[in-house]
């Protein structure tokens, strides 16, 4: 099993800067999108390849919508220009980002080899008041990664704004660098282009 496809969480080793504050036993109401998260990838992870692709992205993809705040994380990815985006090209570039994003986690997680994810009952509070759920997803040989989860209050609940691998890789800023870099050389069309093509590519065996 591939933990994280590090083509596609780790393109760069970009520090996500955020400062580490105390920790504290965690309201259930922050833990629970990722303990839903965590159900739903566990249950494509049994599936595995016998289960078309397609497949698994129907299981995943509601609980990414109810997991994460997609267009928080796709506004920060984009930076100070996402606002100025004609509309139609804002609504295409929501839907292939969604679409790239649950296509990365099904991809990267395809494969049920007696692995458990170990959610940490406490959380780290950081800047602007968000919340940092830990994990760990642990192989049967005991090798584990750590995967957390910035988590964010919006409208009376809490949601994913950031995923850090290792603890401090931050996907956001890794995917800040790339889309601003497509966005500078071809504009929106060239970052929804990349975003689609990425998709395809991932769910192709």
């Amino acid at each position: 099993m591939r933990v994280f496809d590090r083509r596609i969480f780790l393109t760069a080793l970009v520090a996500s800067g955020l400062p580490a504050g105390a920790r504290a036993a965690a309201d259930p109401a922050i833990l629970d999108p990722v303990r839903a998260l965590i159900g739903a990838l566990l249950t494509i992870m049994k599936q595995g390849k016998a289960a078309p692709f397609a497949s698994r992205v129907g299981t995943l993809a509601p609980v990414v919508d109810r997991s994460f705040d997609l267009e928080s994380i796709l506004r920060a990815s984009v930076g100070a220009g996402f606002s100025g985006l004609e509309p139609a090209k804002l609504q295409a570039l929501r839907v292939a980002f969604r679409d790239y994003t649950v296509a990365s986690y099904v991809h990267s997680f395809d494969n049920f080899a007696g692995q458990r994810f170990d959610l940490q009952p406490d959380t780290r509070t950081v800047a602007g008041g968000e919340q940092i759920v830990m994990t760990k997803i642990v192989a049967a040989d005991g090798d584990a990664h750590e995967l957390d989860y910035v988590m964010h209050a919006q409208g009376g609940a809490w949601r994913v704004v950031d995923v850090l691998a290792d603890g401090s890789v931050s996907r956001v800023a890794v995917q800040r660098s790339d889309f601003r870099r497509l966005l500078s050389q071809g504009g929106a069309t060239a970052l929804i282009d990349s975003l689609q093509a990425k998709a395809k590519d991932l769910a192709t065996p």
